[in-house]
Order: structure tokens, then sequence, then C-alpha cells
């Protein structure tokens, strides 16, 4: 009814006056006004600001237009379409799929990424193998979504299948519920599915229900063409110059690669021997300004979090320090694990200053990582030997390309520091990455619950004002 409500008031509007071109409009406002939601795979608040693949893009497409953009955040999938139809927003920048449903109300853009839809259970409750199987479990979706228009279909096949929409939840809720037990399937695109399942490692594929889906951005049906066509141009040319390659490796890169043990051993360990070092490490962020969650992901990767962790190559310590590293830092006792998480805070911090400054956040954190561990003078040849390809050596994208050719010698022959294990770091980051991303999920709670415990303070000391 709402959606309805909107078409038809959009309608009347568009018989009392002539509207300029979409793009004339925005370009005079000086305002590219953009429906999303609120997701990691869309947009969100990071720890620098706002982020997400769908604003970097957006916002790259505000920069050429040289306009101003306005992000306008939807509390449901279902809300974007009636954003676009009451003008509202200009276009919609939400992993939309290109569906029937909504080509009824909108136009969409060149695809400019593809995703599986698949049906998610949850391990060690029974792989159904068939549509046939799921038939009679509980099964939740988003209103409004894809999912819905897949189920839709199916059931001109399997007419007992049944599901409920739900419009107040995402994607991570209902595969959390999956994980509960309180639903049995729900359905999930690759994105979400390969970053949810490193909080959820339980989390399975059943069966895939949708193969390449097209992914686009949206615009209202009948508001010309102009904008539309601007979007278009800057999406075939971001495919061309490399930057939706950058989006997908700055936000999914870390996700392809999947070690079930591995996940559930590191939530465990953030239970078991995490709270023994996290002062420490929350110190050295403070000390440092650098996130301690990332700090202690690289003791992770370095040490499970052991502080008498000792490797056949003589570099010891929670944080894997060598003997002339820790020299180099002034530690007496690399074992210590409060000398060895300030120690290798520090030394992380001094690769992040020896990044270029050509090379912006948060490709110079992984940069900064991969000196870390494969050192410097390595990185700067991997730089070297990306430009020699044609690539950006100010881009992780390219340089994680570069660093495994420093292990061939048709490649490190040519760079000033010769041979490397080259795909040590590429892993390295990888995995940092999954860890640091867990970390901030697994403690997202205790800031809402830190901020609401303030937030009462602040109503219960005003009271007591008001009574004295």
């Amino acid at each position: 009814m709402r959606l309805l409500f909107c078409a038809l008031l959009a309608g009347l509007l568009s018989t009392c006056s002539t509207h300029p071109p979409l793009l004339e409009q925005v370009l005079d406002l000086g305002e590219l006004r953009v429906a999303t939601r609120q997701s990691p795979t869309s947009y969100y608040e990071g720890i620098d600001g706002p982020a997400g693949p769908e604003y970097d893009l957006a916002r790259g497409f505000a920069e050429q237009l040289g306009v101003e953009l306005i992000i306008i955040p939807v509390v449901s999938v279902a809300d974007i379409v009636p954003a676009l139809v009451s003008a509202e927003a200009h276009m919609a920048a939400a992993g939309l799929s290109v569906t029937q449903s909504r080509l009824e109300y909108t136009r969409f853009s060149q695809p400019y990424d593809q995703v599986d839809t698949h049906l998610v259970y949850k391990l060690g409750t029974g792989k159904p193998r068939s549509i046939e199987d799921v038939i009679g479990g509980r099964i939740e979706v988003i209103a409004g979504s894809s999912h819905v228009d897949t189920l839709v279909a199916l059931r001109d096949d399997y007419p007992d299948l049944e599901w409920v929409e739900n419009a107040d939840l995402e994607v991570s809720d209902l595969l959390d519920k999956v994980v509960s037990g309180e639903i049995d399937y729900t359905l999930a695109d690759t994105t979400d599915f390969n970053i949810h399942r490193h909080y959820h490692p339980d989390l399975r594929i059943a069966l895939d229900l949708e193969l390449a889906d097209p992914i686009a951005w949206a615009f209202k049906k009948d508001r010309g063409d102009s904008l539309l066509a601007a979007a278009d141009e800057y999406l075939i040319e971001a495919k061309r110059n490399g930057l939706l390659a950058q989006i997908r490796e700055r936000y999914y890169g870390h996700t392809d690669r999947f070690d079930y043990v591995g996940t559930r051993s590191f939530i465990r360990h953030v239970d078991s021997r995490l709270p023994r070092f996290r002062d420490w490490f929350e110190m050295a962020g403070m000390e440092s300004g650098i996130d301690w969650r990332l700090l202690a992901a690289i003791g992770y990767q370095e040490s499970h979090w052991r502080a008498k962790a000792v490797s056949p190559t003589g570099v010891r310590g929670i944080m894997m320090l060598t003997e002339d590293t820790a020299e180099y830092l002034g530690l007496d006792d690399r074992l210590d694990p409060q000398s060895s998480i300030e120690g290798g805070a520090r030394f992380f911090a001094r690769q992040i200053e020896r990044v270029p400054d050509s090379v912006p956040e948060p490709d110079r954190t992984w940069m900064a990582l991969a000196a870390y561990n494969v050192g410097f003078n390595h990185l700067k040849d991997a730089m070297k030997i990306a430009e020699m390809q044609g690539g950006d050596p100010n881009r992780w994208v390219d340089v994680s390309e570069a660093l495994p050719l420093l292990s061939q010698r048709k490649w490190y022959s040519k760079v000033k520091y010769g041979y490397a294990r080259g795909w040590e770091p590429v892993l390295y980051v990888k995995n940092i990455r999954s860890y640091f991303d867990i970390l901030l999920w697994l403690t997202s709670n205790e800031e809402v619950e830190s901020e609401t415990d303030e937030s009462e303070e602040e109503l219960s000391n005003s009271a007591l004002t008001e009574n004295a």
C-alpha cells in the first residue's frame, strides 16, 4: 500500500510541472542523495567514519559529479524502492539484485557485481539435499528482498514450500537465528555468507538457489535517463581502471579463505587466552594510536596469544619479535608479554610510517602488516614489481598479487632485495584481517553496553542534581 501510494503521488506531481533532467537537478542541488542499507556489504560507520563497498563506490560517483554525497540509510531493504518512488533519494546503492518485482518501479544501471544465492543451515542439523528436504522446516527471509522472489519462483514447483518474511531484521540477524536454532534455514548471498561464516563457523551452504545474480544501482523508472547514463559511464570506467577490484579486495579480499577449525579455535581463545593480555593490548593501542583489536589480531597470528612462544627461526614472544628488532626497540626480554606487546605495537606503527604517503587507508595498514611479516624492503620490491606489471603500487590489491612473485627468479632477479617467500605475507594479512573483523564483531556489544551505562549514569546524575 505504501509503495502504491508513493507511485500515485509521484504520478500526480509529475503532471503538475515539467522537471529538469535528474542529473541537472543533482548538479544544481549540489548533492547526490543515495538510499542504502546498513550492512557490511553496503554501508556502515567504521572506525574512521563512513565505510562499506556501496559507500565507497557511490562516493566516487559523487566526486566525479562534483557534488556532496548524502547517504539515506533505510531501516529495511523493503524501504529502498519507496525512497526512490517518493523522490527522497536520487538513486539506490544497496547491493540490489535485478528482479522482476523491482523492475516494475525502477530501472537498473550496468551490473557491477554478481552473487550466488544460498540456502544456509547449521552444521550438525542435517544437510538438506533438495528443496523437498526443507519443506516443513522453519525458513525466514528479509521482506522485500530478492530472496522472497527466489522462494516465490520455487513455489511454482513446490507448492507446499512456506516461509516467514521479516521486515525488521538484516541478513546477519537471520544467520544468528540459524546458529541459535530459532529457525532452520535462511537465504544469503555469497558476500554476506563469506563474511558471517567467520563469526559463525557452523554456518553451511545447503543448496545454491541462484547463480551469478547481477547486482546494480537502482533509479526511479520515470525520472529520465540522464543520471542513469552518467552512472553507467562511471561504473564501466570503475571496472576498467580497477576501482571495482580495489573495493572488492578492501572489503571481501580476506573472506574467500575460510578455516573452520582455525576460526573455532580463535573464538574459543578470545575467551580463554585474550583476557590475560587485553589490558596490555589496549594500553599499547592508546599509546600507538592503533586499534587495540588490530594489535591483538597480529598477536594471535604470530603466537596464538602464547607469551612463551618460540619459533625455529629464533623469533619469540607473543608478538614474535626477532632479536635484532628487540634490540632496535630497546627490549630486554622478548618473552615478557607486556614488553612484547608494547614493542610489537611500536614496531608496527613504524611500518605504517614507512609506507609512502601516497598509499591511502586501509591499503596503508595492509601493506604495513605485510612489512611486519616479510620486511619493508621486500614490500618495496613488491611495489616495484606491481608497477612493472602495469598495476598501482599504492593499492594492496595489486601489491598482494606481486608479492608471491618474489619467489620466482624471473622477478626477484629484477629487484634490489631478491628472493622472499612472498606468498606468506599475503596469507598473513588475510588471516589478520579475518581475526580483526571477528574481534570487532565480538566487542561491538561491549561498546553498546558501555554507551547505555554512560547514558544511565548521566540520567541518574541529572536526577540527583534536580532533587538537590
